[in-house]
């Protein structure tokens, strides 16, 4: 593929890169396109050493901040990701967090705002494809929806993409990987998907093979080692990892350019 195609992933923390976009990002960097992830948050409310939970005693959020963005950067590496950009806010936290408050979380920066900086971005990229999340950020995360409201807007702003896609997770694959996992005994005990958990596998558009990319992702997630806590799909098992990491699907959102019929294989695809 020509080095003129641009694809830019636009994630709330780091360490969001990889499992949903991961794979695509390492596919088309391989490719010869440039990949472009914008980060959006510095993932402050992460955990910090020792496992420190942000409303912990000693909790450092610049110290948390300071780790994950080498953290994200090592992860890049791993994926081939050509550039990125850090927007700098303020991580808010998981849904009624005390972060959620704060006047410089990024929940809370004016959409316009934020907005304008990611155009900005868009205007010096010219990405063709960009990926974020959902109307709901996935499962409702205050800075995956906010993510979602800029790259919406600055794509409207910016006049530039081509296409734009969420990132999704198929309803039927998660079920089916809980049932081998609770099979194997393996399955997270804190953890077990609502029935509705995830995207009906009629509103997937785009399917992507990714199991090329496994190992890739596999050491890119655990390049995120201090949230290690929280990745539980870091402790399962190696076939399990197969079946979670190999596949990455995606809702086609926005198209300026026809479109094949049926599943889309490529999110290029119309483009080349």
């Amino acid at each position: 593929m020509d080095s003129e195609f641009t694809i830019m992933a636009v994630h709330a923390h780091p360490d969001d890169e990889v499992l949903g976009t991961g794979g695509i990002l390492a596919h088309y960097a391989d490719q010869g396109v440039r990949t472009v992830l914008v980060t959006c948050t510095n993932g402050e409310q992460g955990d910090g050493p020792g496992g420190v939970k942000p409303d912990e005693a000693g909790h450092d959020a610049t110290q948390v901040s300071t780790g994950r963005l080498e953290e994200l950067r090592a992860s890049a590496a791993h994926l081939g990701i050509t550039d990125l950009e850090l927007l700098g806010y303020r991580d808010s936290g998981m849904v009624g967090w005390a972060a959620n408050e704060h006047a410089e979380s990024f929940c809370n920066v004016p959409v316009d705002r934020a907005a304008a900086r990611l155009a900005a971005l868009m205007e010096r990229y010219r990405p063709q494809v960009v990926v974020t999340y959902d109307e709901n950020g996935g499962y409702g995360h205050p800075d995956h929806i906010q993510a979602h409201r800029i790259a919406m807007a600055a794509t409207e702003l910016s006049g530039i993409p081509r296409k734009l896609y969420y990132t999704a997770i198929p309803r039927e694959r998660m079920a089916e990987l809980f049932e081998y996992l609770r099979t194997t005994g393996t399955a997270p005990v804190d953890f077990e998907p609502p029935a509705d958990f995830g995207t009906p596998q009629e509103l997937i558009t785009t399917v992507m093979d990714v199991s090329p990319y496994v190992e890739r992702k596999r050491k890119a997630l655990e390049a995120h080692a201090s949230q290690g806590d929280n990745i539980f799909m870091l402790r399962m098992p190696e076939e399990a990892q197969q079946r979670a990491f190999g596949q990455e699907s995606f809702i086609r959102h926005l198209s300026h350019v026809t479109v094949p019929e049926g599943l889309e294989n490529d999110l290029f695809a119309g483009l080349r």
